[in-house]
């Protein structure tokens, strides 16, 4: 398992509902909280890593030690939203670019955990900001859609470079075509 780059076709995926939680999708969190502490990150979508799952985690303080500010959230639904701010933002799948993007500064969220249990977070400041990013992933969203125009124009040359790598290294066989992985991505779709 890694950490796909923009833009891999899983990262435009809008997600289907997890249907089962087993020992293999409970293997899968751990294997993604793993990858996410490793890349210094706070939240990581399943799409991020090339599965087309509802599913994303997060711990808004990037630190394993504080093992109790990690959550799961299984076919999450924000329910709610109140407010706006802006504030930078990053990810993991677009290493080293930030940019500024508006969200709701409070947000109510329902979710399953890993034991199917359903529960409710109300959530504000960066934890509800994570939250709303991750879960932007799972509909095949990035943050950068969600910048302002000039915004996104200040860095056209970064993002243009991430695609000029993932389409050179598609054009060496090092990645798959578009065509391979979204077949991939469709064969992996809960049933």
């Amino acid at each position: 398992m890694e950490i796909v780059l923009y833009p891999h076709p899983a990262l435009r995926w809008k997600s289907k509902p997890i249907t089962q939680i087993d020992a293999e999708l409970r293997r899968t969190v751990d294997e993604m909280f793993e990858l996410m502490y490793e890349a210094n990150g706070i939240g990581l979508a399943a799409n991020q890593v090339g599965l087309p799952y509802r599913l994303f985690l997060v711990n808004p303080t990037g630190d394993p030690e504080e093992a109790d500010q990690e959550f799961v959230f299984i076919n999450p639904e924000i329910v709610s939203r109140k407010g706006s701010v802006e504030g930078e933002e990053g990810c993991l799948s677009l290493p080293e670019l930030y940019g500024p993007v508006r969200r709701a500064k409070q947000i109510v969220v329902d979710a399953f955990d890993l034991s199917g249990e359903p529960y409710t977070l109300e959530l504000d400041d960066l934890p509800s900001r994570v939250v709303q990013h991750e879960n932007d992933h799972i509909d095949g969203v990035m943050f950068i859609d969600r910048m302002t125009d000039s915004a996104k124009r200040e860095r056209a040359d970064r993002i243009e470079e991430f695609e000029t790598v993932f389409r050179s290294q598609q054009s060496t066989q090092d990645v798959a075509s578009d065509e391979e992985l979204k077949k991939r991505l469709k064969e992996l779709e809960p049933k």
